[in-house]
C-alpha cells in the first residue's frame, strides 16, 4: 500500500505535464491549419528542380524571350514560364 504514495503523485504529475503540453500546443497554433498539409500534398511543383550535374551551363539559363508570368489558377501564386 505504501507504493500508492509514490504512484498517485507520479500519475498526477504526468497528467499535469501532458495537459500543460497540450495547452501549449493550442496556444502556439499547432492546430490552426489541419487541412493545409493534406491539400499541399495534392499539388505538384510547377518547375522541376535543377539538375546539379548541369549546373552553370548556358542551356540551363532562360533565354531573353522567356518571361515569368503569374497564373491565378496556380496555388499560392506560383509562377509559370511563358
Amino acid at each position: 500500500m505504501t507504493i500508492l504514495l509514490y504512484l498517485i503523485p507520479a500519475a498526477l504529475a504526468l497528467g499535469a505535464l501532458g495537459l500543460a503540453a497540450f495547452l501549449w500546443s493550442l496556444k502556439s497554433g499547432q492546430y490552426e491549419d489541419l487541412d493545409g498539409a493534406a491539400q499541399r500534398i495534392l499539388f505538384d511543383d510547377d518547375a522541376p528542380l535543377p539538375d546539379p550535374k548541369r549546373r552553370g551551363r548556358e542551356r540551363d539559363r532562360p533565354d531573353q524571350n522567356t518571361r515569368l508570368i503569374s497564373d491565378s489558377s496556380n496555388w499560392k501564386g506560383r509562377t509559370t514560364r511563358a
